[in-house]
């Protein structure tokens, strides 16, 4: 609605992208309704976290499933259409995580990993044109999404931590002002963007120093909460409590939160 208030002509189509099915129920809903297909964003994904002992195969399958296999389908099934065209833009949301292995988040960075050589693959395939290939690595960003996020291990505490880095405005980004660089790098046809000066750091600092960026993972990882006795359940984060003071964390995760409920996440009370 906010789009067609705009002016915008737009048509919602309500699929499951790790169906095999979807990409031609895209495709195709995309030509009924105007004719071509001229830009793709792959941005569907799903964070679980916890430790990796107390992760289980199910939770990797799953993260490649939307975050890597699906993207793939989606952009092998449109390429024909695309050359045959002569245009097309692919843009492909990846993520910090698919440059540095984040602690407590590894399904999550193995598929992205993934992610990233796809897309930097297709583009080395591609070249400049004409159809295109941007590879947009993000940090933490203020989407709210940390509601709806998974929970392993001590889960009130992984909650926790890991709504307070994506919420904090010196950590996180606000998704807005994301949304516009990505348009911008889309329609430079750039090969990359890495969209915060922190994440050009850590991810220029990786390629450069593995060791000592292993060291400095290993580290932040003792200071995240330490394994539960086994995997347990996997609990969505607007069911869990923030593990101190509820008042002082309503008010750190204040932006984060407010960037739920505008982006539609779900989000109309504090979690829990």
């Amino acid at each position: 609605m906010t789009c067609r208030s705009r002016g915008a002509e737009v048509t919602g189509v309500a699929c499951d992208v790790t169906d095999a099915a979807a990409p031609r129920l895209l495709i195709d809903t995309a030509i009924a309704s105007f004719g071509r297909l001229d830009i793709i964003v792959n941005n569907a994904g799903i964070i679980q976290v916890g430790p990796a002992v107390n992760t289980v195969a199910a939770d990797y399958e799953a993260a490649m499933a939307s975050m890597a296999l699906a993207p793939a389908r989606i952009t092998l099934a449109a390429l024909p259409l695309m050359r045959e065209q002569g245009h097309g833009r692919i843009v492909n949301i990846t993520s910090l995580g698919g440059k540095v292995a984040v602690p407590h988040l590894l399904p999550y960075s193995m598929a992205k990993f993934a992610a990233v050589a796809f897309s930097e693959g297709l583009r080395a395939e591609l070249g400049s044109g004409p159809v295109t290939v941007t590879t947009v690595v993000p940090g933490l960003m203020r989407t709210g999404s940390h509601v709806q996020a998974l929970f392993r291990g001590q889960q009130e505490r992984e909650f926790t931590w890991f709504s307070l880095g994506a919420g904090l405005p010196p950590l996180s980004m606000d998704a807005g002002r994301a949304a516009r660089r990505i348009v911008s790098a889309m329609r430079a046809r750039r090969s990359e963007i890495i969209l915060t000066p922190a994440g050009q750091v850590a991810a220029r600092g990786a390629a450069l120093f593995p060791g000592l960026t292993a060291r400095v993972m290993h580290a932040t990882s003792a200071l995240l909460p330490a394994p539960a006795a086994g995997p347990g359940s996997l609990t969505r984060g607007e069911g869990l409590r923030p593990a101190f003071n509820r008042k002082a964390f309503d008010r750190l995760t204040a932006l984060n939160r407010a960037a739920g409920r505008r982006l539609n996440q779900g989000l109309h009370s504090p979690p829990g």
